[in-house]
């Protein structure tokens, strides 16, 4: 969650506070409806019962030009596209979406520990067709893993903000469903619509 250093508030209560007097004079911009970003500040909204518009992109690098430039007020960025912006100060974080601080910004505190259960995970898997068969499934899960436990890339990783879990195609599947869930209850409070 990034706002721009000129910006007034300084914390996520602060900025709870100043969207409640204010409803409906934020602007969050995000890269388009349904996109990781739009579904984080929309979670963050009902968490927080705070009135922000939500004003959708075609992609990162216009919300962050036009947050930079005033005509919007909050973005939920993903780190890797925020990050250099941070670094410089243009750019003040407020608090990450995980539910542990990142690596990439140790002194950026997690908005669930202003918004006790918040958390908004951009995650990524790989799948396979129905019917693969359980021994390739299960080669491709064990080559997976050994990778994402290799130092070199898990270093890397945690550069751009990520923390990388290994782990079953039950976990996964677990993971998926439980999103699944998680994320229709947001879209339906948000009454979001594709577009």
């Amino acid at each position: 969650m990034v706002v721009t250093s000129a910006y007034p508030t300084k914390t996520v209560p602060e900025f709870i506070a100043y969207a409640k007097v204010n409803p409906g004079k934020i602007n969050m911009g995000s890269p388009g409806v349904g996109t990781s970003p739009h579904m984080a500040g929309e979670l963050f909204k009902v968490m927080t019962a705070v009135d922000m518009t939500h004003v959708a992109y075609r992609g990162s690098p216009q919300v962050l030009t036009d947050l930079l430039g005033g005509q919007l007020q909050v973005y939920f960025a993903p780190i890797a596209a925020s990050l250099g912006y941070i670094k410089d100060g243009r750019l003040r974080a407020l608090g990450v979406t995980t539910a542990a601080r990142v690596n990439a910004l140790p002194d950026v505190p997690t908005l669930a520990e202003f918004v006790p259960g918040y958390e908004s995970n951009a995650f990524y898997g790989i799948g396979a067709p129905k019917g693969t068969p359980a021994e390739i499934v299960d080669k491709l899960n064990k080559a997976i893993n050994a990778g994402l436990a290799d130092s070199t890339m898990k270093a890397r990783l945690a550069e751009l903000g990520s923390s990388p879990s290994a782990g079953s195609p039950a976990d996964f599947g677990k993971l998926v469903a439980d999103e699944t869930q998680k994320w229709a209850k947001v879209i339906k409070s948000g009454n979001i619509k594709p577009e």
